[in-house]
């Protein structure tokens, strides 16, 4: 056996005759432990996070949305559609077109983004099932679906046929000459449904037709703002995006769902990294105490090491005994630390112990990439931390 090795153990495993030695032993130890736990609770608390918030924007957001590379809107020919129907792993696609508006209710307005879908779109989103009263839009009416931030900012209900709902957009190329009734369109519609998702959505969307949404924009008839598709759950995303580019020559971009949600997704992914460094500091200062218990045991060693120095043990062998006792110590806490946080994100995925809301848990989801990046992190500086300890051995120091 490893002759550093060996001893290194020993000193690791046995107590010292020396009981402040055993607690600073015990405190180190237990940092370390309390350290990598932490950190691997709290990443995964934000990968639930952001499958938390994937999941709710996948009742409005589709897999993929397909956007003009240029302007605002396109043309979307018959040709295009069959050639769109002959790529592989496309379950279902639906013909968007989406425009900021006013909505108008007795003496309240707000503006609002209103979004024509046609009759595919249910096959596409999972829409409907977020609506909390009323039905969803009948294909060719007037009727549309709002969230209830609209609605409460506007207090409106549903089916409410003698208080109709007014939606405005400027009239395009119209100029401030014109009389008020002049440079905008309007139509009046009623309000079927109320969905809720999240604050931001229920305050964002209304939903109608797509004819009904050509109408008041002035929409030629294939004339679209986007077309958003659902994969089979086997399909590869990159391969589909790749047959896209190719069959319609880079006309469009191609958005996945995280990409529609861009901006919460960068903040969740700084938000991250922000408390992986805030953590990695916390298990830093956890590894001076490693440190400091490695020179006390140096010195608490000292005729052992003397003895061992005479009996021609060279000084660089010392010093890996040490070097070995920290970086198991570091190694053993940190796996230790790692164990009980998989257990906790794993207690609280099946029962739930830590709830958001009394109908909602909090959201951890344990990614195998988290756990090999604090196992990194605790043995990469529990290493550096040995190092800087065990270099505190010189000849002098074992001779004296």
């Amino acid at each position: 056996m490893n002759f550093p090795l060996y001893i290194a153990k020993r000193y690791l495993f046995s107590k010292s005759s020396n009981n402040a030695i055993n607690i600073m032993t015990l405190i180190a130890s237990g940092g370390v432990i309390i350290a990598s736990a932490a950190l691997l609770i709290v990443l995964s608390v934000f990968a639930g996070l952001k499958d938390f918030s994937l999941q709710y924007s996948s009742f409005v957001d589709p897999d993929l949305k397909v956007i003009p590379a240029t302007g605002k809107s396109f043309q979307w020919t018959e040709e295009d559609q069959a050639s769109l129907l002959k790529i592989n792993g496309i379950s279902s696609s639906s013909k968007i077109i989406e425009e900021r508006i006013f909505i108008k209710s007795d003496n309240k307005n707000v503006v609002a983004t209103l979004k024509g879908v046609d009759k595919n779109y249910l096959n596409v989103t999972r829409l409907d099932s977020m609506i909390t009263k009323g039905n969803w839009i009948t294909p060719g009416s007037n009727e549309v679906v709002s969230g209830w931030g609209i609605s409460n900012n506007l207090s409106f209900g549903i089916l409410n046929y003698l208080q109709p709902l007014s939606l405005y957009v400027p009239k395009v190329g119209v100029g401030q000459a014109s009389t008020p009734k002049g440079y905008y369109n309007a139509v009046y519609v009623n309000n079927v449904g109320l969905f809720e998702i999240n604050e931001e959505l229920n305050n964002k969307y209304m939903f109608a037709d797509i004819e009904l949404a050509k109408h008041l924009l002035s929409y030629k008839d294939n004339q679209l703002n986007a077309i958003e598709l659902k994969l089979n759950p086997e399909s590869d995303e990159n391969t589909i995006r790749t047959q896209l580019n190719s069959i319609f020559n880079y006309r469009f971009i191609i958005k996945n769902r995280e990409e529609l949600n861009d901006a919460l997704f960068k903040m969740l992914n700084t938000e991250n990294l922000a408390i992986y460094l805030i953590f990695t500091l916390v298990i830093i200062i956890a590894l001076f105490n490693v440190i400091g218990a490695i020179i006390m045991m140096i010195l608490d060693k000292k005729k052992s090491l003397n003895t061992l120095f005479h009996l021609g043990t060279e000084t660089k062998a010392i010093k890996s005994i040490f070097f070995l006792q920290g970086s198991l110590m570091t190694i053993v806490s940190g796996l230790i630390g790692i164990t009980i946080g998989v257990l906790v994100v794993f207690l609280q995925q099946t029962f739930e112990l830590v709830m958001l809301t009394p109908d909602l848990a909090y959201p951890v989801r344990l990614n195998f990439f988290n756990v090999i990046l604090v196992i990194i992190t605790i043995f990469a500086f529990g290493i550096v931390a040995s190092k800087i300890a065990s270099q505190r051995i010189t000849p002098s120091l074992i001779k004296s």
